[in-house]
């Protein structure tokens, strides 16, 4: 991978693992993910509409049907990422959902596509799988069996990990093609992207509209950090992926597992920091060892 490229996707995780600091931080559910694509919307838009004047008038239906699964994937991906985060602690969640697309797709290509995998690939895998368990709790785990409360708290933090870590894998794939086969501006595929979402998020703006205000005044902080500064780190990796194979981006994304790690036990106070950030690094590990 180019060192261009690379540099991108560094910052792209410094800037990723921030921006979900400030969405655990709201503890919002669907109508923070409308906020969020409000503010994206406006804020953004002089460079979105500016960029495409020319360009969007040229899509066809390829074009359009790659934004509108973009927008649903992401739709559901956030709605799913909040909800881990409302019930679960983000140094459990953000790390497993990060790992698991890149360890979902190769599972997926070697079982059912018949690729082989390398002896590398095999230790790839089982840093991934030991740093699941080192996030989970590692040797913790045996005494967490010992309280039924955070035992349940550890297996929803996996679950909603492992639920958003497909459709990371799936917008991921579905992004890619776009911006590497269909030639589209990365920066189009996520501004009309969150339009398109936008549609779908509008009718939870309109319900109940005092309380809907009442929880803008009080979220309106992180929706602001999440709606300027979420398409700057995805635009960054759409850009890298331009210039470098998929299968190298993506699990040199994992970077961000790390910065999380370290923002969110310090700045969240959550617990057990060591096993989780030992865990993290083995998960970004395995899957740059999937990659190459």
């Amino acid at each position: 991978m180019p060192l261009s490229a690379l540099a991108l996707v560094v910052l792209a995780g410094l800037i990723h693992a921030s921006w979900n600091i400030a969405a655990k931080k709201a503890g919002g559910d669907v109508r923070f993910v409308a906020f969020t694509s409000v503010v994206l919307m406006l804020f953004w838009a002089p460079l979105g509409l500016w960029m495409g004047w020319q360009q969007v008038p040229t899509w066809g239906l390829l074009e359009w049907g790659l934004v509108l699964a973009s927008a649903l994937l992401h739709i559901v991906y956030f709605i799913v990422l909040l909800r881990g985060y409302r019930k679960a602690d983000l140094t459990v969640v953000y790390p497993l959902a990060r790992g698991s697309g890149p360890l979902l797709s190769s599972m997926v290509a070697i079982f059912f596509l018949g690729e082989q995998i390398s002896s590398l690939g095999l230790l790839g895998i089982l840093g991934v799988v030991g740093g699941v368990f080192l996030i989970a709790g590692g040797p913790g785990l045996w005494q967490a069996a010992q309280d039924p409360q955070q035992q349940a708290r550890v297996r929803t933090g996996i679950f909603y990990g492992g639920v958003t870590g497909l459709f990371i894998a799936s917008y991921t794939v579905v992004d890619g093609y776009a911006v590497k086969v269909a030639l589209m501006s990365p920066i189009l595929v996520d501004y009309f992207g969150n339009l398109v979402r936008l549609v779908f998020l509008t009718p939870t703006l309109l319900r109940d509209r005092p309380a809907v205000w009442a929880l803008w005044l009080q979220q309106r902080r992180y929706a602001l950090i999440v709606g300027i500064f979420s398409p700057v780190s995805y635009v960054l990796v759409l850009y890298a992926l331009q210039v470098a194979p998929l299968s190298h981006v993506a699990p040199a994304r994992e970077v961000s597992m790390l910065f999380a790690a370290l923002l969110g036990g310090h700045l969240l106070g959550e617990k057990d920091r060591g096993p989780r950030i030992a865990g993290a690094v083995l998960i970004a590990a395995g899957v740059m060892a999937l990659g190459w």
